[in-house]
C-alpha cells in the first residue's frame, strides 16, 4: 500500500527536484479567542493564556458554512464491544499531515510542510512549532523520532513493523534534524508515504508523547520491572499499549491520564464496565477558525454504549443523537429514519463509499476443512458458488433495488478500473453451476438434495460474519437458499465482532463475509486482491503470514499469489508512474484471472443523521476506512446553533 494515484497529490511532487508542500495561509490576527468554559481557568492561573497554549502559526480553518459559537454536547452512540474505532473515526486522525475534506490530496495538519527528496525516499517534516500536548508539554521532534524508533521500529513492541512504515523490507531512518523538523530516511522510493500518513494507519509518528510513554520502556526506565508488577503486565509492550494504546485498540482510550494531540481528550474512559465515553475539550488544540477562535467549537462529546442496532436507530428517531452514521446505514433503516427526521429534528445524508461491495465473500484457500480445501482452490467451484447467487434478489429485497450487482473490482469512474474484476461471473446461470459441481465429482447427494464428497459427508461450508452488519446477515439468508439450490449448504454463524474477529485470527471458518474495499483506493486497499493484510486479507490468513514474515511463518501461497506479491514489491519501489501503473495493472489482471473472492452486492450511500441544530457539516463526506468519516470533515469546526 505504498502508492496511490497523482490525485492524490504527493505523486508528482515526489519526482520533483526538491517539493515543498506550503503551509495554509497563517491567521492575519493575533487576537486569540477562547471558549467561555475555559475562562475561569485562565483567570484562576490553572491554564496559561490563549496565546501561550496554541502554535506560533496555528492552523487556519475556514469553516464550511459560517464561524461557530461554542458550547454543547455531541450525543452519538458506539456499539459495547470492539467499537473503539467509533471514538476514532470521531475525534480524527490527527497525524503528521490529513487528506482534504474531498479526498482529492494530503494537506498539512501536524507538520506544517514537508521536503519529497527527488527518488522519493526522504521526506522532511517541518513541524508546527509551538505546538502542545493535552497536558501543556511542547510537541517535538522528540516526540516523533521516539514513537518511531523505539516503538513502531522495536520489535518488542511491533514483530512486524508496519507495512506504512517501510521500503525495500527495511523501516526508515528517522533523525531529528531539529527540535521542529524531523527527517524520514527509507532504503528506496516510497512514493505515497504521505497518503498513508493520512489514513488512520498512519497515525504512529503523533500518538506517543515520550516525556509520558517513556516511563513504560525499558530503554528510558531502569525500574520498568517494578511497574510491569504493579500494573500486572506480562511484558512491557502490553504495558505501553494499555497505558499509550494503538492505532485499533480498546486501551487507547481506556487512559484518561494519556496526552493527545486529539480535539478532545477523554475524561470517562472506554472501558468493559463503562456505559458511555465523553471527551471534553483539548484546551491546548493548535486549529483556530478565520477569526481567531480556537477550535474545537463544541464543548463535549458523548459517545452512549448501546448494545443493539435497533435500540440505536430507536434511540435516533427519538432525537436522543446529534449525529450518527455508524450502525444505523443500512438501507432499510432509512424509511424509519426519513419518516421521523422532523419530529426529531434531524436531516438525513446519503454518503458515499469508496468500497467496491457491501457483501463479499472471502472464500477461505487455507480453511482448516481438508475436504473442502481442494473445492475452495478450485476456479470452477468458486464460479459455480457465484453462478448460483441471484443478484437481482438480494438487490431487490435487501437494498430495495437500490444497489448494483458487482464483484471485487475498482469501479468504473476509478483509474484502476478492470471489468473482469467487476462484471465477470455476475448472472445467475444454475445450469452452469450444477454442470462445473458436477464435473467436480460432486454428483451424489444425500435425502435433503445436499453434494456429498465422493469419500461421503456433506459439502458444507460455515460462514462467518458480524451481527453488526445486519444487511450482510440478510443477504446471507437469500444466499443460503440459493445455494442449497445447487445442493451446497451454507451454515451462517453470526457474533459480536470480537468474536468475528477471533474465528477469522484462528483460521476457523470457510467463508468470511465482509465489506471490500478498493472501488476508489485500491492502492491503498488491496486486501481482496493480495494477501498482505493481517487481518482482511481472509482468502487466506497463513499466506498473508507468510508473506509479512518473509516465509518464516504462515503457509506459503501458490505461483499466482506469489507473482502477485512480487509485483506488489516492485510496485512498492517503481521510479517512475508510468512504471508503476504497469505493474499494478498486471496484478490486477492476475487477480481478474483468480477470481478468489466473490462480490455481490454494492451498496447504495450510506444513511446518515445530523441534527438541524448541528451546523458546518460536509455533507459530501466519504464512507471509509482510508477516509475515515466524519474526522476528515473535521468535526472540530462543527457547532450548534437555532438556525
Amino acid at each position: 500500500m505504498k502508492f496511490q494515484s497523482t490525485a492524490r497529490g504527493a505523486l508528482v511532487a515526489a519526482f520533483a527536484v526538491s517539493a515543498m508542500c506550503a503551509p495554509l495561509a497563517q491567521a492575519a490576527t493575533q487576537n486569540w479567542t477562547q471558549a467561555p468554559s475555559l475562562d475561569a481557568l485562565v483567570k484562576a492561573n490553572k491554564l496559561p493564556p490563549i496565546a501561550k497554549r496554541l502554535p506560533d502559526s496555528p492552523e487556519i480553518i475556514v469553516p464550511i458554512e459560517r464561524k461557530g459559537v461554542y458550547g454543547g454536547t455531541l450525543r452519538t452512540a458506539m456499539r459495547s464491544n470492539a467499537d473503539q474505532n467509533s471514538i476514532t473515526r470521531l475525534v480524527g486522525a490527527q497525524g503528521l499531515v490529513r487528506w482534504s475534506m474531498d479526498f482529492n490530496k494530503v494537506v498539512p495538519n501536524l507538520a506544517e510542510s514537508w521536503v519529497i527528496s527527488p527518488d522519493a525516499s526522504e521526506y522532511t517534516f517541518k513541524l508546527r512549532r509551538g505546538t502542545r500536548w493535552s497536558d501543556g508539554s511542547a510537541f517535538t521532534a522528540d516526540d516523533v523520532v521516539f514513537a518511531m524508533n523505539d516503538l513502531v521500529y522495536n520489535k518488542q513492541f511491533f514483530n512486524v513493523t508496519p507495512e506504512q512504515y517501510v521500503a525495500k523490507d527495511q523501516g526508515a531512518k528517522v533523525t531529528k534534524v531539529d527540535d521542529y523538523t524531523v527527517s524520514f530516511k527509507f532504503a528506496g522510493p516510497n512514493l505515497s508515504f504521505t497518503d498513508q500518513l493520512a489514513t488512520p494507519l498512519g497515525q504512529h509518528p503523533t500518538m506517543y508523547q515520550k516525556k509520558y510513554c517513556s516511563q513504560f520502556h525499558p530503554g528510558f526506565n531502569t525500574k520498568i520491572n517494578d511497574v510491569l508488577t504493579r500494573e500486572n503486565a506480562k511484558d512491557w509492550g502490553s504495558l505501553m499499549r494499555l497505558k499509550c494504546g494503538d492505532i485499533e485498540v480498546p486501551s487507547r482510550w481506556g487512559n484518561v491520564e494519556r496526552p493527545t494531540l486529539d480535539p478532545w481528550v477523554v475524561v470517562e474512559p472506554y472501558r468493559g464496565n463503562a456505559t458511555r465515553v465523553i471527551l471534553e475539550r483539548n484546551p491546548y488544540f493548535w486549529q483556530v477558525d478565520n477569526a481567531g477562535q480556537q477550535l474545537p467549537y463544541i464543548d463535549r462529546l458523548q459517545l452512549q454504549m448501546i448494545s443493539e442496532v435497533e435500540t440505536i436507530v430507536l434511540t435516533a428517531i427519538n432525537g436522543q443523537l446529534d449525529y450518527q452514521h455508524r450502525h444505523i446505514f443500512g438501507i432499510q433503516n432509512r424509511p424509519v429514519l426519513s419518516e421521523n427526521a422532523a419530529k426529531a429534528g434531524y436531516k438525513m445524508m446519503a454518503l458515499s463509499g469508496t468500497g467496491a461491495n457491501s457483501v463479499g465473500m472471502w472464500l477461505n484457500h487455507s480453511t482448516k476443512n481438508a475436504k473442502l480445501r481442494p473445492l475452495i482452490r478450485s476456479k470452477d467451484f468458486r464460479i459455480a458458488i457465484s453462478q448460483a447467487i441471484d443478484r437481482k434478489e438480494i438487490n431487490d429485497i435487501v437494498y430495495l433495488g437500490q444497489g448494483q450487482p458487482w464483484q471485487i473490482g475498482p469501479l468504473k469512474q476509478s483509474k484502476w478500473y478492470n471489468e473482469r474484476l467487476g462484471t465477470q461471473y455476475l448472472n445467475q446461470d444454475l445450469a452452469n453451476a450444477n454442470s462445473l459441481l458436477d464435473k467436480l465429482g460432486l454428483t451424489k447427494r444425500d435425502a435433503d438434495g445436499f453434494r456429498l464428497y465422493a469419500e461421503g459427508g456433506r459439502v458444507s461450508m460455515s460462514t462467518i460474519v458480524s451481527v453488526a452488519q445486519t444487511q450482510q446477515i440478510d443477504a446471507l439468508e437469500l444466499i443460503r437458499k440459493q445455494l442449497a439450490r445447487v445442493g451446497i449448504e451454507m451454515i451462517i454463524q453470526g457474533s459480536e465482532r470480537s468474536l468475528f474477529y477471533d474465528r477469522a485470527s484462528n483460521n476457523d471458518y470457510d467463508i468470511s463475509v465482509d465489506i471490500i474495499p478498493g472501488g476508489m483506493d485500491i492502492t491503498q486497499n488491496p486486501r481482496a486482491v493480495l494477501a498482505i493484510h493481517p487481518l482482511e486479507s481472509r482468502m487466506s490468513l497463513p499466506w498473508t503470514r507468510w508473506f509479512l514474515s518473509n516465509g518464516k511463518q504462515g503457509e506459503e501461497p501458490p505461483a499466482s499469489m506469489k507473482k502477485r506479491m512480487e509485483l506488489y514489491e516492485k510496485w512498492q519501489t517503481a521510479r517512475t508512474p508510468a512504471e508503476a501503473d504497469t505493474l499494478f495493472k498486471e496484478l490486477l489482471n492476475i487477480a481478474a484471472d483468480e477470481f478468489e473472492v466473490i462480490g455481490v452486492i454494492r451498496s447504495p450511500s450510506d444513511t446518515a443523521i445530523h441534527s438541524l441544530k448541528l451546523h458546518n457539516v460536509y455533507e459530501k463526506m466519504l464512507v471509509s476506512w482510508t477516509y475515515p468519516n466524519p474526522g476528515p470533515a473535521l468535526p472540530q469546526e462543527w457547532f450548534f446553533a437555532a438556525k
